[in-house]
């Protein structure tokens, strides 16, 4: 599974985000997958403390 499948696993699962708030993310961020957390969050789909707990499993599922 790849680290995006990975993440988008975690952002339905742990953070409860919504199909819809997910695929929007992914469409918006199609040109630099990286870029996914600061895409959902500009459009205010996570709050700033969801983005940290994003940045947190990010920063955990690399090692």
């Amino acid at each position: 599974m790849s680290q995006q499948s990975q993440l988008v696993e975690f952002l339905r699962q742990e953070l409860s985000l919504p199909a819809d708030a997910i695929a929007l993310g992914l469409r918006r961020s199609a040109a630099s997958p990286n870029l996914l957390p600061i895409v959902l969050w500009q459009y205010g789909l996570v709050t700033t403390h969801q983005l940290d707990q994003i940045y947190d499993w990010l920063e955990a599922s690399i090692v």
